[in-house]
């Protein structure tokens, strides 16, 4: 079957202090993720891993929507042996990108739709513009959600509206998902999401960068203890506590020595 061609998507990073975005740019049309914008969002991830000066990570998209989720026209194709590997390849980039050090957004500039949405569920918080929908339609293409969705969305949201939003494959508005806890806060355009963004960063910027990583680690290892040990291994608990006892805003020194444990 032929199919038609749909625009290419570009990933785009760009830096600005100690904020990091990357974009998924398309000239027409929603931005979609291929195999080969995995394949550059993966090289993206890794690159923002290892960059200590970064401290909040942005995901947005082009135009009038966050993301169409994955190309149709690709995944019609496949067949058993290529959805597996497939599937496995988006796990594991969005897997790296819930496993940042940084905190990471999805600033939803319109639709978030199947990948899209599978994408906003691995970053930490989720910011959406009204009017704007998000779902899992996967069921309605006679596949299921190949990303991490089956396990992640259930975690954020009460299970009886993850096992509605899988099984149904119905979308719901910005403001339905915010009622639920999928979105976090929802402005009011696009233009909106500059201001809302940098009132979360506000929101963080006293915060120890390796206490923010430690906390993500024992969340996803559920290893509390041992990374509550791992605190002592830089210097920001001396540091932090010697400010509070000094009665002064904590001066945090980016840490490159972190070994991912």
């Amino acid at each position: 079957m032929n199919v038609e061609a749909k625009p290419a998507t570009r990933t785009e990073l760009t830096r600005d202090g100690h904020v990091a975005t990357v974009s998924f740019v398309t000239e027409t049309g929603p931005p979609l993720l291929s195999s080969s914008v995995l394949g550059e969002l993966g090289r993206i991830t890794d690159q923002l891993a290892q960059d200590a000066n970064i401290r909040f990570v942005v995901f947005r998209g082009s135009g009038h929507a966050f993301s169409g989720g994955a190309d149709v026209g690709e995944v019609m194709q496949m067949n058993q042996d290529q959805g597996f590997p497939f599937s496995k390849h988006g796990q594991n980039v969005f897997n790296a990108i819930e496993n940042l050090p940084q905190i990471t957004f999805a600033a939803m500039n319109g639709h978030a739709m199947g990948g899209g949405c599978e994408l906003a569920l691995a970053c930490s918080f989720r910011l959406m513009v009204a009017g704007a929908k998000i779902g899992l339609p996967e069921v309605k293409f006679g596949v299921i959600p190949a990303w991490g969705a089956t396990k992640r969305l259930p975690m954020i949201v009460p299970l009886n509206w993850a096992l509605r939003m899988l099984y149904s494959g119905e979308s719901l508005t910005a403001e339905q998902a915010e009622k639920i806890g999928l979105v976090d806060e929802v402005v009011p355009t696009a233009d909106h999401l500059d201001a809302a963004l940098k009132r979360w960063f506000k929101r963080f910027s006293l915060c120890s960068p390796q206490a923010i990583i430690r906390i993500k680690r024992a969340i996803i290892n559920n290893d509390e203890s041992h990374q509550f040990g791992l605190c002592f291994t830089s210097t920001d608990p001396r540091e932090g506590m010697t400010a509070f006892f000094e009665k002064r805003k904590p001066s945090w020194v980016p840490d490159e020595s972190d070994d991912g444990a």
